[in-house]
């Protein structure tokens, strides 16, 4: 098998040629070290650091899996090495202030890495990412007594994190939880509760595992105007830093799951003996506006961690293609000494290869891009360009994990179906591929939350500015396109569709502030399809705009490369935008079926 899991070359692509991602060393004096030779050689070590560590451990991981016993839960046996070593390497939080043990990297060139370590390990990966968001929100709304006691701690490793949100009978309607916080008079609180589906919720990979967990004070409002947030350490912590008792957060069960076997799944029980105390992390009745800051960079990875199975997919298919022999050309089809052929000589297994390698080229330079754009909301010259910025991240990030990850599981099925037979059996990695990314479709907010997310608050989002400034950049390209003869009646194809989302835009929204807006939220998720498909297609033609520019120029080595990028903008506009008009035509339709059939009507 392989060793390769991602496309280095258009990593570089993407990082030095579509972003110019050096530049923000210019930007922020923080960045001034990242220049080219150095990203260059982040990317390097990263690509090592995954193929040579985390790969080798990712079956293994997914084949012994978490186990619970006597209260303790046990980790895959190569975990703890790897969590050193990655600890080690200062990967945990790269793009976290130094003072804190982080790196201070650009979010931008943090992309790079996380793509490689994904697809080498994401169940892996899960336990450093939930520490680093955990440790974020310790950053941005803890005392300095809180930051002095975990920070430092958690971003360097020493102590893991969680996110504590999820119970039996609050699950997406956070509103409903029933975990409370009772103040003991000397600033602290006794926090009881139950808390399910809880990532890296308890493991054996470090001495002490610091959850925020969602609650309400005695007295609080109802909803999620009343829910605070709180620190609460699996071990108390001593004002010396150093570690106390155990602060009564219990493991009581660890889920069976198809996928992502190497994470521990919990359900946690805090406070079942009456000894669980935690301190408030920052103001009383604002922890979902608090916690929004971690969930919103969780969706982006979780769009990283479904990208990064199907890049992965793609590149071990693309493998698989080139030497599994199997058939005749088809041209040869009635010679009868002709030989066996590679698979990829195939016409259907090409359109598959050709499906895998268009979506994973768009998806890169898609998630790259709203990080470039965090990068940018943050260290850009004037405030009406951090506004700008900051809103193409706030539109992008439901399209960013939600339409992603649909088409990221749609990538790995097609790995599994160019492997034939032998994808499906689990001595080749596809199936576990593709159990591993299912979750993405589901976690950190379902993919029909966030399709209603787009809808109903994206769109509408400081009066439409940001989505309208999204529109301004895709028409910026279009222009450039449009004066390039090799890609001009592609560019003629993306305006159709770019006018056109504009237009269902108008419609959808409308719809949804009307007396049909049920109907409207029926059709949330199609609509988020057909814009994600929209921004798919601004993506390769952005790409192909530089590729066509460059080819001319080009060395004869780059000269395919860039080709192959003008294929995949071909492929997309001939044969999936098609399909997205056809989307257009059915939300102008907005069906209200879904919701007029009557409950009887379903089989009884």
């Amino acid at each position: 098998m392989a060793q390769v899991i991602s496309d280095r070359r258009d990593i570089e692509f993407v990082m030095h040629e579509q972003l110019n991602a050096q530049d923000l060393s210019k930007l922020h004096d923080g960045f001034a070290d990242f220049n080219k030779k150095t990203i260059d050689l982040i990317i390097s070590e990263a690509k090592n650091f995954a193929v040579k560590e985390l790969l080798p451990a990712n079956k293994d991981g997914d084949q012994q899996g978490c186990t619970l016993e006597n209260g303790q839960v046990t980790t895959p046996d190569s975990f703890k090495r790897l969590l050193e070593l990655f600890n080690e390497g200062e990967w945990l939080a790269p793009t976290e202030d130094p003072q804190w043990g982080g790196q201070g990297m650009p979010r931008t060139v943090a992309s790079a890495a996380a793509e490689y370590f994904n697809g080498a390990n994401y169940p892996f990966m899960m336990y450093p990412g939930l520490t680093q968001g955990a440790g974020h929100l310790v950053e941005h709304f803890g005392t300095k007594e809180q930051k002095d006691l975990y920070l430092k701690n958690m971003y360097t490793g020493k102590w893991c994190g969680t996110m504590l949100l999820t119970e039996p009978e609050a699950g997406s309607d956070v509103g409903a939880l029933t975990t409370k916080a009772v103040p003991n008079g000397d600033g602290t609180y006794a926090i009881v509760g139950e808390k399910i589906f809880i990532s890296g919720g308890d493991h054996d990979l470090a001495e002490n595992i610091i959850h925020p967990v969602l609650a309400r004070i005695e007295g609080a409002p109802a909803g999620t105007k009343g829910i605070s947030l709180f620190l609460v350490p699996k071990f108390r912590v001593k004002p010396d830093g150093s570690l106390g008792e155990f602060n009564d957060v219990i493991c009581t069960g660890i889920e069976h799951k198809m996928g992502i076997h190497g994470n521990s799944t919990c359900s946690l029980s805090l406070g079942s003996k009456g000894n669980c105390v935690g301190t408030l992390l920052g103001e009383e009745n604002k922890g979902m506006k608090a916690m929004f800051l971690m969930m919103n960079a969780a969706r982006l990875l979780v769009g990283f961690q479904g990208f990064a199975c199907a890049t992965t997919a793609y590149m071990y298919a693309l493998d698989y293609a080139r030497n599994r022999i199997q058939g005749k050309d088809l041209t040869e089809i009635m010679n009868p000494d002709a030989k066996g052929v590679p698979i990829i000589r195939h016409p259907d297994v090409r359109r598959q290869l050709m499906m895998m390698k268009t979506y994973v080229e768009g998806m890169r330079s898609l998630l790259y891009f709203v990080h470039y754009c965090s990068d940018m909301a943050k260290f850009a010259p004037d405030d009406k360009q951090k506004a700008k910025y900051q809103g193409f991240v706030e539109v992008l990030t439901p399209i960013a994990k939600g339409y992603v990850t649909d088409r990221a599981f749609e990538v790995c099925s097609q790995g599994m179906q160019v492997y034939g037979g032998y994808g499906f059996i689990e001595e080749y990695p596809m199936a576990q591929l593709l159990r591993d990314c299912r979750i993405t479709l589901i976690y950190e907010g379902t993919n029909g939350i966030q399709a209603m997310d787009l809808l109903g608050r994206k769109l509408g989002l400081n009066k439409g500015k940001p989505i309208m400034d999204l529109f301004g950049e895709m028409q910026k390209t279009l222009a450039q396109a449009k004066e390039i003869d090799s890609i001009q009646g592609y560019a003629v194809k993306v305006e159709e569709v770019v006018n056109k989302l504009a237009e269902v835009s108008i419609h959808m929204g409308q719809t949804a502030m009307s007396d049909k807006v049920l109907s409207a939220f029926a059709n949330a998720h199609p609509f988020q399809d057909a814009a994600g498909d929209t921004v798919m297609a601004w993506m390769l033609l952005w790409r192909a705009v530089i590729a066509a520019q460059k080819l001319e120029k080009a060395k004869k080595k780059d000269k395919p490369f860039y080709q192959g990028i003008i294929k995949s903008l071909q492929f997309y506009t001939e044969t999936m935008l098609p399909i997205t008009l056809g989307r257009f035509a059915a939300l102008m339709n907005t069906s209200a079926a879904a919701v007029e059939i009557e409950d009887d009507m379903f089989p009884s």
